[in-house]
């Protein structure tokens, strides 16, 4: 929690108990949206599909990316960013998002 909101933030919550409203929550960044409950099935299912349609090996380049930066300092982690799109820049798939952009119309990505 601390590397979301902050150290104090974060201390005074789970010191004090308090529960944060959905307004805070989101301007703090602990909550990347908010959406009314009657839209949230819609909003889920578009997410999912944009996720799907995206570049399978660039996301998990993505989850590998997040998970190791972690527990690196920033220096490291600007080097293994650097590596990780070179990899990317590889694949088919960037190639497609390249000639789309020029195109100036959307991708479609095949996962390679």
């Amino acid at each position: 929690m601390p590397r979301i909101i902050g150290h104090g933030r974060a201390a005074e919550l789970l010191l004090t108990g308090r529960s944060m409203e959905a307004d805070e929550a989101l301007a703090c960044g602990f909550y990347s949206r908010v959406i009314p409950v009657e839209e949230l099935h819609a909003a889920a299912a578009q997410l999912s599909s944009e996720i799907a349609d995206g570049p399978t090996f660039a996301h998990g380049m993505t989850k590998v990316m997040l998970n190791q930066e972690w527990n690196m300092g920033l220096e490291q982690a600007l080097e293994s960013e650097a590596q990780a799109q070179a990899i990317c820049m590889k694949t088919e798939d960037f190639r497609r998002a390249y000639d789309a952009f020029s195109a100036k119309h959307r991708p479609t990505f095949q996962g390679n």
